[in-house]
């Protein structure tokens, strides 16, 4: 077996492809098979066609499948564990998109089995953030555990939340995957790097129909299965690679973990309940950004795959300091105050242009 599983990557790509299209195929004929969904009614809504969204099979499928070319490396490594680690979360996230309606709740006491069931199979769970007064407090272990535990579902959840436009979670896990693939590959973590390989070789097999015209959509199981993913093979990194800091691996996560956390401010403000949907993440105020400036509200299909190429960059940035700062505590830490301080300058810089923009595109079609 060569260094480098370019078969396996391969192999990945192409049935991710090949399932998707299949998918797609299915629900135009069958559109959903008589599902009770009706997505494009939802609040937070940015598509206006019924879209098949179940990718996550088709991404989760290939990757399993790919991993198995590797069985020779993988049958004593840590790639069973992972996949067997996110059946539960993406078993209860498929129920969801198939229209049977696992609660919130639901999905993230299944994010929580599957954390659990990662440090069971592994014995691995995070030992340190390079924060101070936190590392002492995890230094027992069922802190430790439940520390990560709460973790891993806060970013399996992330991912969902960020799911909103064509390619955006997408583009957002593959780029985390080479950044933490390129981080494992400097720790001489080479099963660590082949499997985020192999994970971002599917994913962009999805997004061949994902971006920009929205065939076929992430869904829960995708999205809180690949965040699971992420987030377990990140803290594997860190325990097999004690020089690589925390604070870079929290930079890659940064926008997903900004996002959601503006989210639950928020709506604890408003007073509304943390799970309830609304149209404020940064994402959508792009969106409508654009329908006002630029295309109008009938061009959505347009404004959508444009906002999310506008979004990416602010979504990348933090991606790339993490995998260049790996092994610098300092400068990933002040590298986490400058985006957090550039997301939330611009996002109230949105929310105050935002009515604006509105009153002057009312003010002009009259």
């Amino acid at each position: 077996m060569p260094d480098f599983p370019l078969a396996a990557l391969l192999f990945s790509t192409l049935a991710s492809a090949l399932i998707s299209g299949f998918i797609i195929i299915w629900f135009s004929k069958s559109r959903g098979a008589g599902s009770p969904r009706r997505d494009t009614q939802a609040v937070q809504a940015s598509h206006t066609l019924p879209t098949a969204r179940i990718g996550g099979l088709a991404i989760m499928s290939s990757l399993t499948l790919a991993v198995l070319l590797l069985r020779t490396q993988t049958s004593h490594g840590i790639a069973v564990p992972l996949l067997l680690s996110a059946l539960p979360v993406f078993a209860v996230g498929l129920a969801e998109d198939l229209g049977l309606f696992a609660s919130p709740r639901r999905r993230l006491l299944a994010a929580g089995a599957s954390a659990a069931l990662f440090v069971l199979l592994t014995g691995q769970w995070l030992l340190s953030t390079d924060i101070p007064g936190l590392d002492q407090v995890l230094l027992w272990a069922p802190i430790g555990i439940a520390f990560s535990v709460c973790l891993s579902v806060g970013v399996s959840h992330a991912f969902n939340l960020i799911d909103g436009l064509n390619g955006l979670s997408g583009s957002t896990a593959l780029a985390a995957s080479l950044a933490l693939a390129y981080i494992a590959h400097g720790s001489d973590l080479t099963l660590h790097r082949d499997i985020l390989l192999i994970l971002a070789a599917a994913v962009a097999g999805f997004l061949v129909f994902n971006f920009p015209l929205g065939k076929i959509f992430l869904g829960d199981a995708g999205a809180y299965a690949i965040g699971h993913l992420l987030v377990w093979l990140s803290i594997s990194i860190l325990w097999n690679a004690p020089s690589v800091t925390p604070l870079a691996v929290l930079l890659i996560f940064f926008w997903p973990i900004a996002d959601t956390l503006l989210a639950i401010t928020r709506r604890l403000w408003r007073g509304v309940p943390i799970a309830q949907p609304d149209r404020m993440h940064f994402h959508q105020l792009v969106m409508r950004g654009v329908e006002i400036i630029l295309l109008g509200r009938r061009k959505r299909r347009l404004a959508n795959p444009l906002a999310t190429t506008l979004t990416l960059p602010f979504i990348l940035m933090p991606i790339a300091a993490g995998a260049l700062l790996q092994g610098d505590r300092a400068a990933a830490a002040a590298a986490c105050a400058a985006f957090s301080l550039l997301f939330l300058g611009t996002y109230k810089a949105g929310m105050w242009l935002a009515p604006k923009l509105r009153r002057h595109a009312v003010q002009s079609a009259q």
